[in-house]
């Protein structure tokens, strides 16, 4: 896992051929808006979301986020005992995300 602050996260998934962006809010959260392209995977759905993380392509780059950054460490941590061996955390979450969003899908 390595942590990334926005302006490299918006420079890495720019030229990321392979990445998936994950947000880690619960619903509600991203009813406000989440990160382009996002996938949502609840952290606080404990048994869903190691379910969903074990479904994941393990040969893909995987950029998470959450609110404000302290799920989605912790959230990484499972990623990589899950198998998937590249992760990027944004720092700050949503919290500290200047830009663009869009709404839920």
């Amino acid at each position: 896992m390595k942590n990334i602050d926005q302006k490299e996260w918006r420079k890495l998934v720019a030229t990321d051929s392979n990445a998936l962006i994950i947000d880690l809010r619960t619903l509600n959260e991203c009813e406000e808006g989440i990160i382009k392209n996002a996938v949502m995977i609840d952290f606080l759905n404990e048994s869903k979301f190691i379910s969903e993380v074990e479904k994941l392509d393990k040969r893909k780059n995987y950029y998470v986020y959450c609110r404000s950054g302290n799920r989605s460490s912790k959230a990484c941590k499972i990623f990589k005992k899950a198998g998937v061996n590249t992760i990027f955390n944004l720092l700050g979450g949503m919290l500290a995300w200047t830009g663009d969003i869009e709404l839920p899908q």
